[in-house]
């Protein structure tokens, strides 16, 4: 049985790497992002969301600080983010995966 957790600490580690093409093998075709700025539908513009968030920055990491979830097909993951090696934000990320264990959505939410 695949661990949705250990695909989501990929993700966050492949975020972190700004490899938006590790992320595109990562996503479903029909993959949405919510944020508090961004609404993206369908791989290719969730992948060029995410460039342009890695376009707009030196560095971004993602640490995961408790990732729970409860044997769905849900993961929810608060993390710090590191901007830049200067800003820091909290966010948590609930991510949906679809029967191949491809990310479906993405809805982030800050603070």
């Amino acid at each position: 049985m695949v661990d949705l957790i250990d695909i989501a600490k990929n993700y966050f580690k492949t975020f972190s790497n700004k490899d938006s093409e590790g992320l595109r093998n990562m996503f479903s075709d029909n993959v949405y992002l919510r944020d508090w700025e961004i609404f993206a539908n369908g791989i290719d513009e969730v992948v060029d969301a995410n460039q342009n968030i890695f376009d707009s920055v030196n560095t971004i990491v993602v640490t995961p600080i408790q990732i729970i979830s409860n044997g769905t097909n849900y993961v929810s993951a608060e993390l710090e983010i590191v901007v830049n090696d200067e800003e820091t934000l909290l966010v948590t990320d609930i991510l949906e995966f679809d029967d191949d264990n491809k990310i479906n959505s993405v809805k982030a939410y800050k603070g």
